[in-house]
């Protein structure tokens, strides 16, 4: 078993959106909750995978397939669009819509 076998679907979730590069402000706003809640998932995460930082864990996410990090682990709570800006946006699966 790996590390990151022993996450929840939420820590995967936190552990890919800090791997995307949002705050933990930004992080509580995706997932509706406040910025505590979003610490505590990063403390368990860090304790799960043996990381002590936000940079350690983008490293280690980055490391296990970044963008498809969280489809390994089965659960695919989210994925990247591009809105045509450049700019990759995440996005809630099943919540996307359709951009022509």
């Amino acid at each position: 078993m790996q590390p990151r076998d022993r996450l929840t679907a939420k820590e995967i979730q936190v552990a890919t959106l800090v791997w995307q590069g949002l705050t933990n402000k930004d992080v509580a706003a995706v997932l509706r909750t406040s910025e505590q809640v979003v610490k505590n998932y990063l403390r368990t995460a860090f304790d799960k995978l043996g990381v002590w930082t936000r940079l350690e864990l983008a490293l280690y996410v980055a490391g296990h397939g970044g963008a498809n990090w969280h489809e390994q682990t089965g659960n695919g709570l989210l994925t990247t669009t591009s809105s045509g800006s450049g700019v990759d946006e995440p996005q809630l699966s099943g919540a996307q819509e359709q951009r022509p």
